[in-house]
């Protein structure tokens, strides 16, 4: 019996650890597994090299990334298998490839990029018109203003 298997990318913002909360709890309900994956791009350049943390850091960085978020999210679903890793290459095009072979890929709708889509990121973007298997986009977080708490809260007083 072919086990239920969701590749989710993971880059440390709040939307990467929303689709991760997302995927695990579809993993629970279909009783499949989870694979966390933080890509990471090293463009190999003497400017890359004086500006960032060497091929090294970044994968070390891209690990502590997927570890954290994996670590934090075994905390609510303690029963999914969840494996984390960490792979060089363009975001979107690895995950797709990951998912290949997958149920199901999930992404969130904008990550740590420098730029930014106005409404779906780069990743997100890459991963729907490219991937073979179904994709979710699993929105950004988005703070309530303080007058739609103030509503609610005195709505659920009365």
């Amino acid at each position: 019996m072919k086990t239920y298997r969701i590749v989710v990318g993971v880059d440390g913002s709040p939307s990467g650890a929303r689709a991760l909360h997302w995927a695990a709890e579809q993993a629970r309900v279909h009783h499949g597994t989870v694979q966390a994956m933080s890509v990471y791009d090293w463009a190999g350049t003497e400017a890359a090299l004086l500006a960032g943390l060497g091929p090294d850091g970044e994968r070390r960085r891209a690990e502590d990334i997927v570890n954290a978020a994996v670590a934090d999210v075994r905390q609510e679903f303690p029963d999914v298998a969840i494996a984390a890793e960490a792979v060089l290459g363009s975001p979107g095009r690895k995950l797709s490839e990951a998912a290949a072979d997958a149920d199901l890929l999930v992404v969130g709708s904008h990550g740590r990029g420098r730029l930014h889509s106005a409404v779906l990121g780069s990743v997100a973007e890459f991963c729907v018109r490219r991937s073979l298997r179904p994709v979710v986009v699993v929105p950004a977080p988005h703070p309530q203003s303080q007058a739609t708490t103030e509503v609610v809260e005195r709505f659920a007083a009365n």
